[in-house]
């Protein structure tokens, strides 16, 4: 699922370009918005990875020393 937010952020930013060369700021400037707006849930995906790993950590650690 990553790896599809920054293939999406990816073409938005290449079609923002293409836009722009063409003239269409308005247009550039919404579809550049939506490639920033997917790197951003890509990042998002990213933390909430590491946070359930920190998460999970926490917990076994936890437990060690209850059982100590």
């Amino acid at each position: 699922m990553k790896l599809l937010w920054i293939i999406v952020a990816c073409v938005c930013i290449l079609v923002a370009a293409f836009m722009a060369l063409r003239g269409r700021l308005e247009a550039a400037f919404v579809v550049a918005t939506l490639g920033v707006v997917a790197w951003f849930l890509n990042y998002r995906m990213q933390m909430k990875e590491v946070v359930a790993a920190a998460d999970l950590e926490e917990t076994n650690n936890g437990e060690d020393t209850n059982e100590n």
